[in-house]
């Protein structure tokens, strides 16, 4: 290998996160090499190129292992650059990027936190200009060069402060993204909207100066009603979950509020998506049916559970809760359900001694719902491992009685 031929490449991407000596083939072909190695190990070797640290090398090892499955397209592609772990961890998945780019379009968007760029590069696909702005002025780089490879020419990098950006902003535009950094002063990681950065309720003044429409990506663990009061002009949440994990809690704000917020949620697994949607209070839906234990057991999707629409769930899939607090359904025919479908095959009362004669599993899948004990202690007294065919659903019938419903999947 040439090592002087390395010098001659442009100093401006010697920063690092953008250090092109990453793109020379001996240099991708000992990274390819070292995919699965030991990175502690490896580091402690140091690094066979003067142009290069053993850390830049290792964030590209740790990116690309990331990128296989989170970001397909960006791990075909052997020219991407990556970002140290931590700008990795907030960045949507391609398959959220997706799904959030289908919900806008128009002629222009600003993303005021445009980070490693992922959602921008589907955003492109919807508006003829996307503006990506980022403080960090080397992932900046990173990720103007990214769009190159990626032939995402409708994207234009801005390496400063976003907020700064759209205060000198003369014209509105179509749209205004953000996904607020979530991590605090000390590198602990915050939730709460006013604690991220930048903290969008203290701007939602500037942000409807130069948009009617906004979208907000906050954490999966902000509470709805926080952030309805929190955002004030919210007219869609979208709650986003991949594989049955919520991943992203999406906020549509709009100058002229409506008198209604609709909730939609979505549950993207291998087999199918899942979706289902209503709206927040709404008076048209009067209550749950309730019913003991039928022959059939649905469980809610987790991003059905996080929006607490049970009422809605009830009365659209015609099922009956089985108690206010339990958050699981039942109908006598097997009916389609967002979410998990079990039947029933037996029915116990709990008791401790009882069971361990009833029961005779040795293995089986355990869950609670509105009961008093977790599912370790569960395991624990009625010695059954993890595992099997068979479903066990510790739970709390209308009338208050602790029970367990023993299921298969259907």
């Amino acid at each position: 290998m040439n090592i002087r031929s390395l010098r001659d490449l442009p100093e401006i991407f010697k920063s690092i996160g953008l250090n092109k000596a990453l793109l020379h083939p001996e240099v991708k072909k000992f990274i390819k090499k070292h995919l699965a190695s030991d990175l502690t190990k490896l580091i402690l070797k140091g690094s066979p190129f003067p142009e290069l640290s053993i850390q830049e090398i290792a964030i590209q090892i740790t990116g690309i292992n990331k990128a296989k499955n989170k970001l397909p397209t960006w791990f075909e592609n052997k020219n991407i650059l990556y970002p140290p772990n931590l700008n990795l961890e907030q960045t949507s998945s391609e398959i959220t990027a997706n799904y959030k780019s289908g919900l806008i379009s128009g002629d222009t968007l600003i993303d005021l936190t445009g980070g490693f760029g992922i959602d921008d590069y589907y955003f492109a696909k919807r508006f003829q200009k996307v503006i990506h702005c980022e403080l960090n002025e080397a992932l900046s780089k990173l990720a103007a060069h990214n769009f190159s490879e990626l032939k995402a020419s409708n994207i234009e990098a801005y390496a400063g402060d976003g907020i700064q950006f759209l205060k000198e902003l003369d014209e509105k535009v179509d749209w205004i993204y953000l996904d607020p950094a979530r991590r605090d002063d000390y590198g602990g990681k915050v939730f709460l909207l006013e604690q991220c950065t930048p903290n969008v309720p203290d701007n939602l003044k500037l942000l409807f100066q130069k948009s009617d429409n906004i979208l907000i990506k906050s954490s999966p663990l902000l509470d709805l009603s926080a952030g309805i009061a929190g955002l004030r002009k919210v007219v869609e949440i979208h709650i986003v979950s991949v594989n049955n994990e919520v991943k992203e809690l999406l906020w549509i704000l709009n100058r002229n509020i409506s008198k209604e917020i609709k909730i939609k949620t979505i549950n993207i697994t291998k087999k199918e998506t899942q979706y289902f949607e209503g709206v927040l209070d709404d008076p048209a839906i009067e209550g749950s049916k309730y019913s003991q234990p039928l022959k059939f057991l649905y469980e809610p999707n987790p991003a059905i559970m996080k929006s607490k629409l049970f009422d809605d769930l009830s009365k659209k899939t015609n099922t009956s809760k089985m108690h206010s607090n339990s958050h699981l359904f039942t109908s006598e025919e097997f009916l389609t359900f967002p979410g998990r479908s079990f039947e029933i095959i037996d029915i116990f009362p709990y008791n401790k001694k009882a069971l361990k004669k009833s029961l005779k599993l040795n293995k089986a899948n355990i869950s609670i719902r509105n009961f008093p004990k977790s599912v370790s202690e569960l395991r624990k007294e009625l010695k059954i491992q993890d595992g099997g065919n068979e479903y066990l659903f510790f739970t709390t019938d209308l009338n208050h009685n602790k029970i367990v419903l023993v299921c298969r999947k259907v």
